[in-house]
């Protein structure tokens, strides 16, 4: 196996971490909600009385934080290796996974697992054993 110790970040790895946790950790506290995010987007389709600002606010904040990071320095590069019609198939399956796992890995993988839920923990080892088996099938087996 080969570090990257260029691109090895663990002191701004740790500090989006702490962010994270900090958020949730506000947004249940404020207001009674788990932070995840296909949740907190999804409840704008079907939207319950009262419950629209809060989720606008919280994405976009989150939409936000590219504009915030400006202020530290310049973005990194995006670079994607792969075609779009490949990213709109993993996206389109993220999306029927977010589903049928009741939710997505912030809210499962983060908040669920700081609750010790049982059904958290059983979707964050799915999500976890499908991206291994994805990026060895990627890489080992098709080659992508």
């Amino acid at each position: 196996m080969h570090i990257d110790w260029t691109h090895f970040t663990p002191l701004a790895s740790l500090g989006g971490g702490i962010l994270i946790g900090l958020a949730a950790v506000l947004l249940l506290l404020a207001n009674g909600r788990i932070a995840g995010i296909s949740g907190i987007a999804g409840g704008l389709l079907r939207p319950a009385g009262g419950d629209i600002g809060w989720r606008l606010a919280f994405l976009l904040g989150l939409a936000s934080a590219p504009l915030a990071w400006l202020a530290f320095g310049a973005m990194p590069p995006a670079q994607i290796d792969h075609s779009p019609a490949l990213l709109t198939v993993a996206g389109l399956l993220v999306g029927i996974g977010t589903r049928f796992g009741s939710g997505c890995t912030s809210g499962h993988g983060v908040c669920g697992i700081s609750r010790l839920s049982p059904r958290s923990l059983a979707a964050t080892a799915s999500f976890m054993a499908a991206g291994f088996l994805m990026v060895f099938v990627m890489r080992h087996v098709i080659g992508a």
